[in-house]
C-alpha cells in the first residue's frame, strides 16, 4: 500500500504564472476557433430571428429531455418546433447584453473543444443519448462552479418559459388560458 503524501505540493509564483498563461492561451484559442469557425457569427436559418444553425442541434436534443413528462411522446416533434419558435421570439426581445450572453452559452455548448470537457458529451449533440443529456444537466446543476450552475438555470428557464408560453402547453398543466376581456 502506498502511503498518502504528508505534505501538499507548494505552488510557486512561477508555476502560478505558467498555469495562468496556459489557461489564457486555451481560452484565447477557443475564442479564435469560434470566430474563425463562424460559430458566433453564423446567421439565423429561415424562420428564426436570433437562433443560429449551430444552436439548433443542441436545442433539438435538449428540449425533449426537459419536456419529458409534460408532453406526450407522439406530440414531442411539434412541441420541440414550437418551443424553438417561442425561444427565438423571446431571445429577439431580450436586451442585447442578455441575448449576447445567451448566444455565448450556446457557442460554448456547440464547440467540440469546450463541449466535451464541460458537458461530457464528446460527440455531436445529434448522437447524444437521453442519459448523456440528463447526466450533463445534473453535472451542471450540482457543479461546484457558480458559472455552470447559472448556465443550467438559464437553459432550464429559457426552455421551460418558451414551452409554457405556448397555448398547447396550458391544457397539460390545467391552465385555462388568459381571461377574455
Amino acid at each position: 500500500m502506498i502511503a498518502p503524501p504528508t505534505e501538499a505540493p507548494e505552488l510557486s509564483r512561477r508555476s502560478l504564472l505558467k498555469v495562468g498563461l496556459a489557461g489564457s492561451m486555451l481560452l484565447a484559442g477557443a475564442g479564435l476557433t469560434a470566430t474563425l469557425g463562424g460559430c458566433s457569427r453564423s446567421t439565423p436559418p429561415n424562420g428564426f430571428a436570433v437562433l443560429r444553425a449551430a444552436d439548433l442541434p443542441f436545442l433539438r436534443a435538449l428540449i425533449p429531455v426537459l419536456l419529458e413528462g409534460a408532453v406526450k411522446p407522439a406530440q414531442m416533434p411539434q412541441a420541440v418546433d414550437g418551443t424553438l419558435e417561442s425561444l427565438d421570439y423571446s431571445l429577439a426581445h431580450l436586451s442585447p447584453e442578455m441575448r449576447g450572453l445567451t448566444l455565448q452559452l450556446f457557442d460554448v455548448l456547440a464547440l467540440p473543444i469546450t463541449r466535451g470537457p464541460l458537458t461530457g458529451v464528446w460527440g455531436g449533440w445529434q448522437g447524444a443519448s437521453t442519459a448523456q443529456l440528463r447526466t450533463f444537466l445534473e453535472r451542471w446543476q450540482n457543479s461546484s462552479f457558480d458559472l455552470l450552475r447559472m448556465g443550467h438555470a438559464s437553459l432550464l428557464q429559457l426552455v421551460l418559459m418558451a414551452w409554457y408560453s405556448r397555448a398547447e402547453s396550458w391544457s397539460q398543466c390545467g391552465y385555462p388560458g388568459p381571461p377574455t376581456v
